[in-house]
């Protein structure tokens, strides 16, 4: 993708332009508010609106499959007519009021809606500007990529504490204020800080005459590949997103979570558990990025493909940890400590921190300026095909041995690390 203009000269956050502390923060805020809209709906639905579970629950995942499908369209919206700070700005006043309208019952379906096609028109451009941030081939396009998911993943840790804490305690209206006001923060800052970020392209990218640019024949491979990439990626979200679902009751139902606590035995929360990915996430990326920056400054570029399919192979060893732990369930009858699936929390982490950030930095360098942030919006086509492939899948937990189960999820992202691992040797893509 050709680059922006150059963002001010200056370095901060891990030694990347002004600009990237701007969408790290606009990024972090904009999550905080989703995830906290979240942590609550499902709770709010059925203990406050008396929603049965199973409606609350269709309610939920549609929301959640349309929230992610919408940035493929938003991001056409942003490349054709609005323009990337536009579009930004619209998408992040759009989920903001769809916040506040939550605090109204009879508001709830126009509040998930104005949420869902806010979060399609703000997500792509968003991410396009953390690439537009460097020139073609910077080495530190990747690492500001894993800085930018640790500002997602940094709000998503932050929201269930704030807004779900607040929604439980003192009133629902009150955790779903509090998802409005981060958006509100997010916007500010995006606003206030917005001459750190280099300036958008021309909206149809139309050349003086008015006849569109069509794109170059690299630019179609490119885009050939990228759409290869998205297909991949959907195997390992296959497994990937059983994190949350299936993984949540084994975690509840075959996970023995006491522990000894001044002589007394303490059960750890099952909800406790979600919170390990998040948390590793942010302490790991700062390490990875250091990492990484010092094997470039010694090897050179690395083979992006081959980093994903290194992610997936460390993904797939955590689904065989949960393989060898349900083996063992199913041998004596008991619950299996909790060590089982930490491991499978840790290795899933390392493995996704290879695969998603990655993935995020290709999208940004392969990507054709004419239709950046539509190919921004693809990228999250893999999220909600990956979701809702996994909830086919989860269906079958119960009816087919839990080892099995899990091997196939161990199959699904193998499949996917062998693909890439092709895809690195006859296409192999290098940056630092």
């Amino acid at each position: 993708m050709a680059s922006g203009a150059s963002a001010p000269a200056g370095k901060t956050l891990f030694g990347h332009p002004p600009g990237m502390t701007v969408l790290f923060m606009t990024q972090m805020w904009a999550e905080f508010s989703y995830f906290g809209l979240q942590a609550l709906l499902v709770y709010y639905m059925t203990q406050h609106l008396g929603f049965s579970q199973a409606r609350s629950s269709l309610i939920y995942g549609t929301y959640g499959a349309a929230a992610f499908f919408s940035p493929f369209f938003g991001g056409i919206i942003a490349d054709r007519w609005l323009g990337r700070k536009r579009s930004v700005v619209l998408g992040g006043v759009l989920m903001m009021l769809g916040h506040f309208a939550m605090a109204f019952e009879a508001l709830l379906f126009p509040a998930l809606a104005l949420v869902a096609i806010g979060n399609g028109l703000f997500i792509p451009p968003l991410a396009v500007q953390v690439g537009n941030l460097y020139a073609d081939k910077d080495p530190r396009q990747t690492q500001a990529f894993s800085a930018y998911y640790m500002g997602i993943n940094l709000g998503g840790l932050l929201a269930p504490l704030v807004c779900g804490t607040l929604g439980e305690v003192y009133g629902w209206h009150w955790g779903f204020a509090a998802a409005g006001f981060g958006m509100l923060v997010g916007l500010g800052v995006y606003l206030y800080f917005g001459h750190l970020l280099p300036p958008d392209p021309p909206t149809r990218a139309r050349s003086p005459g008015g006849i569109p640019v069509a794109l170059t024949k690299p630019e179609w491979r490119n885009l050939r590949l990228l759409v290869a990439i998205v297909a991949v990626v959907v195997l390992f979200r296959i497994a990937y997103e059983q994190s949350g679902n299936v993984i949540a009751l084994w975690v509840e139902h075959e996970t023995d979570r006491h522990i000894a606590l001044l002589g007394s035995g303490v059960e750890i929360p099952a909800t406790w558990f979600q919170s390990i990915n998040p948390l590793l996430i942010i302490l790991a990326t700062p390490f990875l990025i250091r990492f990484w920056a010092k094997r470039a400054e010694r090897r050179g570029p690395a083979n992006l493909l081959r980093r994903m399919s290194l992610g997936c192979v460390v993904a797939t060893l955590a689904m065989l940890v949960m393989v060898v732990a349900a083996a063992l369930n199913a041998e004596t009858g008991q619950r299996v400590g909790a060590e089982w699936v930490t491991a499978y929390f840790i290795l899933l982490t390392l493995g996704e921190l290879m695969v998603i950030p990655v993935g995020l930095t290709l999208v940004g360098a392969l990507s054709p300026v004419q239709v950046a942030a539509m190919a921004m919006g693809a990228w999250y086509i893999a999220k909600f095909l990956g979701s809702l492939l996994a909830g086919a899948m989860g269906a079958w937990w119960g009816a087919i041995p839990a080892t099995m189960f899990f091997g196939a999820g161990a199959l699904s992202v193998a499949l996917a690390a062998a693909v890439l691992f092709v895809m690195s040797r006859r296409t192999p893509i290098e940056i630092g």
